[in-house]
């Protein structure tokens, strides 16, 4: 692997970090927020879901200037989205302005999602593609886990009440490295292809690698694909052709959100209190899951180029089933009045459910998302599987706090039998894509 095409797929990556920070620094503020804009759980959960709505919003959109003017242009303006999200939700003069600064920062969050895992795909070789996206996904954790982590140290600084107002706040600094960083970095390959801009695309895969050995092959390769006297970059989206590649994306994002991940992220330290844990401890518990996050995306990633996508997304599954299932028996058992037992319980179930994310899904969906599109519709691709990816994690965030209040045990007892269709999803309908070159999975798919 060129020490430049690592250097470059870390640089975009710090997207996805940016990505991790923002959707995990508001689970140790929900009590704060609360009390300071006398929150109702209804409200609550809309605050909460306010950036996931823009999320919903930057994943629709980012496929089109990803392809009008490049995957690198939209990463800077990304960052700049993150950057203006952290001051002003730091900032915030009234709820409103801080909902209005957490929708700029899912603008920002949902454009990511896209581009990053898009870009890297597109710069690297076939044989280095799993790993070299799951950094994505590494940083997106490493980003959780910062974020956590944070939150705790600002906690216990004892700030007095403006603490959340830091919390949100100290995001700023790696969004304005992420914007100085990128300036490092080249335009994609299969962009500048689109554009016809041959000379450049070979200087970039000179620079980063190719899958056949030879510039000339892969270039050859990628205007076969694109067929651009056939077919155009602006054609029809949503046509016969790609209803295969539509349908997997799709289903793939709805899984994702209905395991309930981003509502364990989001009200990890909510749980933890309804489970028995004080306060200061639900939120260093809350580190232990963000750690935990983090070593299983490393270990997922280590492997991912010759275990396969399938096998990743089986382990997880069935993961997910167990650490769910005794998760809704000990709401189940125990309802409001745990104890210790029950609590252990709860903290123990919710590390394996972790793992298993980090381990299955979680390593797997940025990268199957980049990969199963054709070039010449990958960002619009990547845009619809994201959206649903976001529309899907809003309504279960929005929905959560309200749903718990009354059954804890309904509400994993329903994720859990979700990952039961998602396992069986896997086994009968998903297609394998690791070591493949991106033309030839248009191929297998059969996509002309």
């Amino acid at each position: 692997m060129r020490a430049s095409l690592l250097g470059i797929v870390i640089i975009a990556a710090l997207g996805g970090l940016l990505f991790g920070f923002d959707t995990a620094v508001i689970s140790g503020t929900t009590v704060a927020l609360t009390k300071a804009y006398d929150l109702s759980p209804g409200s609550l959960g809309f605050t909460v879901a306010s950036a996931l709505i823009g999320t919903i919003v930057g994943a629709l959109v980012a496929g089109f200037p990803s392809d009008r003017f490049g995957r690198r242009w939209t990463l800077f303006i990304i960052a700049v989205l993150y950057f203006v999200s952290a001051v002003g939700s730091a900032k915030a003069w009234d709820w409103y302005s801080f909902v209005i600064f957490r929708f700029i920062g899912g603008l920002g969050v949902g454009a990511a999602s896209v581009v990053s895992p898009l870009y890297i795909a597109e710069v690297s070789p076939a044989r280095y593609r799993g790993r070299m996206v799951a950094i994505t996904q590494f940083n997106i954790v490493l980003g959780m886990l910062l974020a956590f982590f944070s939150n705790y140290l600002i906690a216990k600084w004892d700030v007095g009440e403006s603490a959340w107002r830091w919390m949100f706040g100290v995001e700023a600094f790696p969004a304005f490295a992420f914007f100085a960083l990128l300036y490092l970095t080249p335009r994609s390959p299969r962009w500048l292809m689109t554009q016809r801009r041959e000379d450049e695309a070979r200087t970039v895969l000179e620079r980063c690698g190719t899958d056949s050995g030879s510039v000339d092959d892969d270039i050859t390769a990628i205007r076969t694909s694109l067929d651009l006297e056939h077919h155009s970059i602006r054609e029809p989206f949503f046509r016969a052709a790609y209803r295969k590649p539509i349908l997997l994306a799709v289903a793939i994002a709805m899984f994702n959100q209905l395991s309930g991940i981003n509502a364990v992220l989001y009200y990890a330290p909510h749980i933890f209190e309804l489970a028995g844990a004080g306060e200061s401890s639900a939120l260093l518990q809350s580190v232990a899951i963000g750690g935990t996050n983090l070593v299983f995306t490393m270990a997922a990633m280590l492997i991912i180029d010759h275990f396969g996508r399938r096998r990743l997304m089986i382990v997880g599954s069935i993961g997910y089933i167990i650490s769910l299932g005794s998760t809704a028996w000990a709401f189940y058992k125990y309802g409001t009045n745990f104890d210790a037992t029950g609590s252990t319980v709860v903290l123990v179930s919710l590390l394996v459910f972790i793992a298993s994310h980090a381990f299955g899904q979680g390593a797997v969906i940025w990268v199957y998302i980049g990969e199963v599109f054709p070039n010449r519709v990958r960002a619009r691709g990547q845009a619809l599987g994201c959206f649903t990816h976001w529309f899907m994690a809003a309504a279960i965030s929005w929905t959560f706090p309200m749903i718990a209040a009354k059954s804890g045990g309904h509400t994993f007892a329903f994720y859990c039998g979700m990952m039961i269709l998602q396992l069986l999803w896997v086994l009968m309908v998903m297609p394998e894509t690791k070591g493949i070159p991106l033309e030839q999975i248009q191929k297998r798919l059969g996509i002309e």
